[in-house]
């Protein structure tokens, strides 16, 4: 039992450590006014479309509308649903250089208009594992079983957003999100799981920035 309490110590002393970096390049000066929105999107037309991906769009959303500097954010699916059949799988833009044209789209630019729809955010990027090491190993007996062994993995999210005035078709700037950590998982019979947060850290610290770079004046309130 003291080799144990020593080991989940030890365990919780590494801890699940997380650094993040975020860099920002601004190209125009943004302004949100009264009835704007803003909406994150990202690339729907690739074969094997990864679910944490799709969970990372919406946690940024998510984030930039909460709080007390939330700003007004449209549904990835709410703004697909209104601009049909634009930025549909079969016929989205495959990186950021088939917008300009497909914003100035008079049809779609109307609607987008009607939905009082400022800033576009183009989000690119994934959450993969770089490294990992140990090993670990289960056994069951009459006597009863245990797993014993230590697990270590890294993991990096690299993320990077850019800012489309969807009035003017071009791009006000762009910010990159890197967060890597380490998470362990040491185990004396029992697992005892300790998992770096990377991709909620990269969203949190992406949410906040593009909130801040679109909104300047609340960084100053």
């Amino acid at each position: 039992m003291s080799i144990r309490l020593v080991l989940i110590a030890f365990a919780l002393w590494l801890g699940g450590c997380v650094t993040a970096t975020v860099e920002q390049v601004r190209q125009t000066q943004t302004l949100l006014g009264d009835g704007d929105s803003i909406v994150v999107i990202g690339r729907r037309n690739r074969p094997n479309q990864e679910e944490a991906e799709l969970d990372f769009i919406d946690c940024v959303s998510r984030k930039m509308s909460t709080g007390v500097d939330r700003v007004s954010m449209i549904s990835e699916q709410e703004f697909r649903d209104a601009v049909f059949p634009w930025f549909e799988p079969r016929t989205a833009p495959l990186n950021t250089t088939d917008l300009p044209a497909l914003l100035q789209e008079p049809v779609l630019a109307k609607r987008m208009d009607e939905m009082g729809l400022k800033y576009l955010v183009w989000l690119e990027g994934s959450t993969r594992r770089t490294s990992q090491g140990g090993s670990l190993s289960c056994t069951v007996t009459p006597a009863g079983g245990g797993c014993f062994g230590f697990l270590s993995w890294e993991n990096d999210s690299s993320y990077e957003a850019s800012i489309w005035d969807t009035h003017t078709a071009k791009t006000a700037g762009r910010i990159s999100s890197d967060a890597a950590g380490t998470s362990y998982m040491p185990a004396l019979v029992v697992p005892i799981p300790l998992i770096a947060r990377v991709q909620s850290s990269a969203c949190s610290s992406l949410a906040e920035q593009l909130r801040l770079f679109i909104q300047p004046d609340s960084a100053e309130s």
